[in-house]
């Protein structure tokens, strides 16, 4: 089984210290698509996307030493993505080529209007990604504990997106152990997600 990961709190401790490169690779690694992708998804190209990724990070990087994370004041979900939002309006009053404050309400106004996926708006918008990303690692997480026949019926149906009784003439299964693979891999990555934004909350 594999090790469970360094809980968000750890890794913000951990990134305190500038001389731990493991902890700042598994905190980008975890953390920078999150960004990105709520980045993209509010209008951004794919390399302004990415260089405010960076910015983020640089932020981040910039102020480990001083960070000061609270529970008691909100999620860690919460704060990265207040520290993204306002990367963002930076990025959009910049655009607008003219000086203004983060908290410029044009740029608020055109962040909020900017085209989403979902409906819900940016709060929403960042949650889906975060979402994604736990899955994700979720997903790297658990596979290790099911059958590799398991693995595939529940990969090629619930991402693939192919049908029970294909998949299950491609793996020697019926449909019905193809549909019980499925739910036994979902019900454990549900488990998981909910055991990693429990440990984040509570901690």
């Amino acid at each position: 089984m594999a090790e469970p990961p360094a809980t968000r709190v750890t890794l913000l401790a951990r990134i305190r210290d500038g001389h731990d490169a493991d902890a700042w690779g598994e905190f980008v690694r975890l953390y920078g698509p999150v960004v990105y992708g709520f980045a993209r998804n509010r209008g951004l190209q794919d390399a302004d996307a990415a260089d405010l990724m960076q910015d983020v990070m640089r932020s981040v990087a910039r102020n480990a030493g001083k960070l000061e994370y609270d529970p008691a004041r909100g999620t860690f979900r919460g704060w990265l993505y207040t520290i993204t939002r306002n990367k963002i309006y930076n990025f959009l009053s910049a655009q607008r080529n003219r000086p203004r404050a983060s908290g410029d309400p044009d740029a608020k106004e055109q962040l909020d209007a900017a085209p989403a996926r979902e409906e819900g708006g940016p709060d929403a918008d960042w949650e889906k990604e975060y979402q994604r990303r736990l899955t994700d690692r979720a997903m790297q997480l658990v596979e290790g504990e099911f059958q590799p026949a398991t693995w595939k019926a529940f990969w090629q149906t619930a991402v693939d997106g192919q049908p029970a009784a294909e998949v299950g003439a491609g793996l020697g299964m019926s449909p019905g152990a193809v549909y019980v693979a499925k739910s036994r891999v979902l019900a454990r990555l549900r488990e998981e997600v909910r055991r990693m934004i429990d440990e984040e909350d509570n901690q």
